[in-house]
């Protein structure tokens, strides 16, 4: 480990308490000068640390960097499965990672608190402030027909409501396909892009992209978000972010080692606010009304027209004409 992760892991061991320069120095064999270098670094990665003359360095109660070391910390015993690079801003993880797709291993993570190009579905951008976000790809080999990716992203959903219930006290709500809803208020996009094998019609590569909403920016969403975004806490804690990105990462780990088998399907669909509600399904600039009657063992959406027809949808947008009582 470095001067830096050293330091950082000390100042945690002792969270709450002050830490001395020279007991710093000390402790880990190095001079006071490489401690106050590695102090300035662990600032300029988003940590908040509280200096006090004749008493050292703390970190403070809001600290929430993103941080590779902390994250494999709160990983546990999958600490090792994962190769983790973070980063202050970039213009999107996804595009990070695609363009490092010839030169990376599956279980390959990029995590940032800001994201200049940010992407939603349908091309949208996606709304990434600085300092308030999490946004995290993860690059796959799945070994699945590219008919079958979707299942990707409905397993990235249930891993990010049981991430939000583990570290928040969330009530985190699945809007098919890739959207989750806290409090009425989308606090997350699940975005999975892949690369397709065109001679065995398997898929060679995904990427799966989560962007979460942590906090709320200061001076609140834009007005085009306003009573539509929301956020998971409600003020800065602690390495709320790292906890958040590794719980999520436990969670879909756990999930995509079955993933043909389905296994997550059934809280997909307990987790679903859209079933028994009036929708409209989008197709291009016609919205057509229907009902969203159930969720198959494919997480596909299964639609009642007003006409009486029935649809099974495996891609596309809906939106809630009237959400009913019930979930």
């Amino acid at each position: 480990m470095s001067i830096k992760d050293n330091i950082a892991q000390l100042l945690e061991s002792h969270f709450g308490e002050f830490v001395s320069g020279s007991q710093a120095a000390q402790q880990l064999g190095v001079t006071r000068a490489a401690v106050w270098k590695g102090i300035q670094a662990l600032e300029s990665d988003g940590h908040k640390i509280e200096a006090v003359p004749n008493r050292g360095y703390r970190l403070s109660p809001d600290s929430d960097p993103i941080s590779a070391s902390l994250i494999h910390s709160y990983l546990g015993p999958l600490g090792d499965t994962f190769t983790i690079d973070t980063y202050q801003s970039v213009d999107s993880t996804n595009l990070v990672l695609k363009r490092s797709a010839q030169n990376i291993n599956q279980w390959h993570v990029a995590v940032s608190g800001t994201q200049t190009s940010g992407r939603g579905r349908m091309g949208r951008s996606f709304f990434s402030p600085t300092g308030t976000g999490l946004y995290i790809s993860l690059f796959l080999r799945p070994e699945m027909p590219a008919a079958d990716a979707a299942m990707i992203t409905s397993a990235a959903a249930v891993a990010v409501c049981r991430a939000i219930e583990e570290c928040t006290s969330a009530k985190p709500e699945i809007k098919w396909v890739n959207d989750v809803f806290a409090g009425g208020l989308k606090v997350c996009g699940i975005l999975t892009e892949a690369a397709m094998d065109m001679e065995s019609g398997s898929l060679e590569y995904a990427i799966l992209g989560v962007g979460m909403n942590v906090y709320k920016p200061e001076g609140g969403f834009p007005p085009e978000l306003h009573g539509i975004a929301g956020a998971v806490l409600p003020k800065p804690e602690h390495n709320a972010r790292c906890a958040l990105a590794a719980a999520f990462l436990r969670n879909f780990y756990t999930m995509y080692k079955d993933i043909s088998k389905g296994s997550f399907v059934d809280e997909y669909k307990r987790r679903s606010f859209l079933i028994g509600q009036k929708i409209y399904v989008i197709k291009g600039d016609e919205r057509v009304p229907a009902v969203a009657v159930d969720i198959d063992s494919e997480c596909r959406l299964i639609v009642r027209y007003e006409d009486g027809r029935q649809a099974a949808l495996s891609s596309g947008e809906v939106s809630v004409r009237q959400r009913l009582g019930g979930k």
